[in-house]
């Protein structure tokens, strides 16, 4: 197990880019253990986790430093203090004007027979709301960059799955046809990435492009 090292280092946090298939916290069995908080603890033992991003998507992820940071971290996500945003390839094009702001609104539920698939419920579901924005078409896939204001589980991947593009390389939400061939997309990961996060209070504003 190698160490991940931060890109920003503070008194209270520290910010790491998480890489694609790495989990952010330790499975369930002796071959889920290899994480990003273990990978940081063995540098920065006093590191603990603050959120969490999906195994298959790559990177910016918050570590606070000791339980006092932790909690003071965990309220300001919770007050939606944090900013945060995405970028991501999709499936197909898009039909909207690049460089215009539209929001996904429809509410989520865990498909328990199917878990840990989320599904569209507007009877019972959380409230969920998505801002999505096109940056432009690559051959036959829609680059954008995806703003959560709410924090559900898998909230982006279903609410793009619901506008018909679901995410490239999302196994979980696309069958085998739906993805495209390994000449388009190499490495056929899921291609979704935590590209920019702000914490004005920490005087935190950190962009990380991704490698798709």
């Amino acid at each position: 197990m190698q160490a991940l090292l931060p890109l920003f280092i503070h008194d209270e946090l520290l910010l790491i880019n998480k890489p694609g298939g790495l989990l952010s916290v330790p499975g369930r069995g002796p071959d889920k253990q290899d994480c990003a908080i273990h990978q940081v603890q063995q540098r920065y033992p006093e590191a603990l986790i603050v959120h969490r991003l999906d195994q298959a998507t790559s990177g910016l992820l918050l570590l606070a430093r000791g339980p006092t940071a932790q909690r003071r971290l965990s309220l300001a996500f919770a007050e939606r203090r944090v900013h945060k945003r995405y970028e991501a390839l999709l499936q197909g094009h898009l039909e909207t004007q690049a460089s215009e702001w539209q929001t996904v609104d429809l509410p989520l539920l865990t498909d328990w027979p199917n878990r840990p698939r989320q599904m569209i419920d507007h009877d019972n579901g959380k409230p969920s709301q998505t801002r999505y924005r096109l940056l432009g078409f690559e051959g036959p896939n829609s680059r954008v960059l995806l703003e959560p204001l709410t924090g559900r589980t898998h909230q982006l991947r279903v609410h793009m799955l619901a506008l018909g593009h679901p995410i490239v390389g999302d196994t979980l939400y696309s069958g085998p046809q739906d993805r495209p061939p390994a000449a388009e997309v190499p490495s056929l990961r899921m291609c979704l990435h935590a590209r920019s996060l702000q914490l004005p209070e920490w005087g935190l504003n950190i962009d990380c492009p991704p490698e798709f």
